[in-house]
């Protein structure tokens, strides 16, 4: 009889993806953060939120992600339209012609809000180099510790920026991130995530923005938080969310 319970045991252990043990690779547990927070919904659907006053809305078209942020005064209405590898400013429905540099701030600027506001929708894409650090707790939960950083090839104009990222053990949820980069005179913030909302299907957060007091390494920002000794610099807010499925999904 034991003969034929074992095979089944482990046919069922394999079915349920639980195999003592096993260890997550860093792509495994953002593949499952991904799941938990929108999975392919973020690739199925248009989104709209306001930021500071301004508009931001991502579209897929083609299978590539559109970014656009919108800014309206009394006078005129500003569309900023980041793609993979273009960048667009319309005023008025009229486009402006803008330096290399000024369209390279603009679209990164653009880029920067989109890519917080979905994550971890994006810790997959090719340039992304993805490094489990470990584990460790704050609060009262577990957390996998990951450091992310990107090819120059694909990277971005911020390819040389390094994040590590907070992930849930029981959630898969990103709930804390830290990042450091080097535009602006450079330095480095540790976000706290907030207020968690599920809109049609996908999470969103709001988050309370740090920063070191004095110049610190990257992967301690962690210890710092639980200490209290980052200082509050910003809150992130997101408002008026809005997800819509695409009619072509």
């Amino acid at each position: 009889m034991i003969k034929y319970i074992l095979p089944f045991l482990l046919l069922l252990i394999i079915a349920c993806g639980q195999e003592p043990g096993k260890t997550l690779s860093a792509h495994e547990i953002v593949d499952r953060a991904i799941d938990s927070c929108g999975g392919k919904l973020y690739r199925k659907s248009t989104i709209g939120f306001e930021f500071r006053d301004r508009t931001y809305e991502m579209e897929n078209v083609s299978n590539k992600r559109v970014l656009k942020r919108i800014t309206t005064s009394d006078s005129a209405v500003i569309v900023d339209i980041k793609k993979t590898d273009s960048f667009q400013r319309l005023i008025n429905n009229r486009p402006a012609n803008l330096a290399d540099s000024l369209a390279r701030k603009y679209g990164n600027s653009v880029n920067s809000v989109h890519y917080f506001a979905y994550l971890p929708y994006g810790l997959n894409d090719a340039a992304v180099n993805k490094k489990l650090l470990g584990e460790t707790k704050i609060g009262d939960n577990k957390y996998y510790k990951m450091q992310v950083s990107f090819d120059k090839q694909g990277g971005g104009d911020d390819f040389e920026d390094v994040y590590i990222y907070w992930f849930n053990k029981e959630t898969f949820k990103p709930d804390y991130l830290a990042y450091e980069f080097h535009v602006d005179g450079g330095g480095m913030r540790f976000r706290e995530a907030y207020n968690e909302r599920v809109v049609n299907g996908i999470r969103f957060v709001d988050y309370n923005n740090f920063k070191p007091k004095e110049e610190v390494a990257l992967s301690t920002l962690d210890s710092l938080f639980k200490t209290g000794n980052l200082e509050l610099l910003s809150k992130i807010e997101l408002k008026n969310i809005r997800v819509t499925r695409d009619s072509y999904n």
